[in-house]
């Protein structure tokens, strides 16, 4: 295990020597985390310019593809580096431990929570924001680009002024591509991928697709293609109709309406390219209403952008808990895999025990069960994780596991989660503190501003949602999921005792 992790540092993704970060850059504040890093304020000694600094961990990069994959990102950002709303990388640096990435800072805030704050919203600026959004995509198509994960979070606007430039910033699943090429890998993120990706033959039009999708969310608020499971919206996505009946489509423009059509047609060969759609009448021709779009649009957007972070809490506390009979034979299995009793299991590890239990599942794959399952993103899976992972749902949701989870965080034992406890069991967990509101928002439906054991247990025994998250691997890993792959699979763990040799 030692030499294979040996082997690992020895990798770089630069393919030069660069010198130390921190002897031109000052690091401050943390702006981000990823499941790959973190993005940091950092200003320039000389200049005291500010930038955005992202810093990638080397030990999250598990095999070859992802330090091709770090490298591939950097060289399609300097590609596009001259295009007004993509973010300028102006140094890259790399070390033992990282590769620093500093960028242009954009301190506007994302796209979705600026509409939100501004209270008031039209399709005049939905066409202005997706006329921004395209002309992105035009640009990477015609310089060879197919971006592969558009989706509102990858968008921040540079300052927050009203006439901020809205900017792309996120390429990690970026790839170069020559016309007429067939891509094959399922990437993307769920209430976005186009349904070709989904049958894995797919070309840059999926792009159009994407944005179809986000022009859809910013008229109503949801997207076009909604269930309560992964693959449930997969199979909307290949088969469902596009709602434009509900409210507030009977106020939406023909015009809005037809262009939605036009980019979400499911043939690729019939769907209208990025430069279509600049070209369309809703857009070039100032078609777009001025008048303020419904109130529960905005409304929807919030709790559609709101990320739970407390399920994934919520299935480790259970899984701590449970009876050795409960658990089975994941203890021991859990020992076999972790072969220098570390008391975490690392990539490698994991890849050996599936070899060792006939698993013919393919690096990449062991991969996105790796990322699945880690819940604080450090690498390793430690046994809460795993046993989050593996055992079934059905011992999860028994409700004495659901009420002692619950007690786990209502500490005051006042029989509702409040703000101040989510932010100490994020604390607890190594996550991000933000956005609690929105996490609470998501689940509180009687709207008392905390979660009671009711709504709790509707979260936990209402299937994945799709949310979306952040970064490369993020969406693989939700793509692999959905179509079927995970850890209690994998290593062939049923309702019966788990059985290791």
């Amino acid at each position: 295990m030692r030499s294979s992790r040996a082997r690992k540092q020895t990798l770089s993704v630069l393919p030069h020597q660069t010198p130390r970060l921190r002897d031109h850059y000052v690091l401050g504040k943390k702006l981000g985390q990823g499941q790959f890093g973190i993005t940091y304020l950092c200003t320039h000694k000389t200049s005291n310019t500010p930038y955005a600094c992202k810093s990638i961990s080397k030990r999250k990069l598990l095999c070859k593809e992802d330090y091709e994959d770090v490298w591939r990102e950097i060289q399609i950002m300097h590609h596009l580096s001259e295009h007004p709303h993509v973010v300028k990388i102006k140094d890259t640096y790399e070390d033992s431990m990282f590769v620093h990435l500093v960028m242009e800072l954009c301190a506007g805030g994302e796209l979705f929570d600026r509409i939100v704050a501004k209270g008031h919203y039209s399709e005049k600026e939905a066409a202005k924001l997706i006329k921004t959004i395209v002309g992105v995509v035009e640009t990477c198509h015609s310089l060879g680009v197919m971006h592969r994960d558009l989706k509102p979070e990858n968008f921040l606007f540079d300052n927050p002024s009203d006439d901020a430039k809205l900017k792309s910033i996120d390429f990690g699943l970026s790839i170069f591509y020559k016309p007429g090429q067939i891509f094959n890998d399922v990437v993307g993120s769920p209430y976005y991928v186009a349904p070709e990706v989904l049958l894995k033959y797919y070309g840059p039009e999926i792009d159009v697709w994407s944005a179809g999708v986000i022009l859809y969310i910013l008229l109503c608020g949801v997207p076009p293609f909604w269930a309560e499971t992964e693959s449930g919206i997969f199979r909307q996505i290949l088969h469902g109709k596009i709602d434009f009946v509900s409210e507030p489509w009977p106020s939406i423009s023909d015009s809005a309406k037809g262009l939605i059509k036009k980019m979400l047609e499911k043939d690729p060969r019939k769907r209208i390219s990025a430069h279509e759609v600049l070209c369309d009448p809703w857009i070039v021709d100032d078609l777009a209403p001025d008048r303020p779009l419904d109130s529960a649009v905005l409304s929807r957007l919030k709790q559609f952008y709101a990320m739970n972070k407390l399920k994934k809490m919520a299935l480790r506390v259970i899984a701590e808990r449970m009876s050795e009979e409960e658990i089975g034979g994941l203890k021991e299995l859990f020992k076999m895999i972790d072969t220098d009793s570390s008391g975490t299991i690392t990539f490698e590890e994991l890849k050996s025990g599936l070899q060792r239990v006939g698993s013919e599942l393919m690096e990449s794959e062991i991969k996105a069960l790796m990322e699945a399952a880690d819940i604080d993103n450090s690498g390793t899976l430690d046994y809460g994780e795993f046993l989050a992972a593996t055992l079934h749902l059905n011992k999860m949701e028994r409700e004495e596991n659901l009420a002692a989870a619950f007690a786990y965080f209502d500490k005051d034992g006042s029989g509702y989660i409040t703000i101040d406890e989510l932010q100490q069991a994020c604390k607890d967990f190594g996550l991000g503190e933000d956005p609690l509101e929105d996490m609470i928002k998501e689940i509180d439906k009687d709207n008392d501003g905390r979660i009671d054991y009711e709504e709790f247990t509707a979260m936990m025994r209402q299937s994945s949602d799709g949310s979306v998250g952040t970064g490369r691997s993020r969406s693989r890993t939700a793509m692999r999921s959905s179509l079927g792959l995970n850890l209690a699979d994998a290593f062939r763990v049923n309702d019966s005792p788990t059985q290791t040799n």
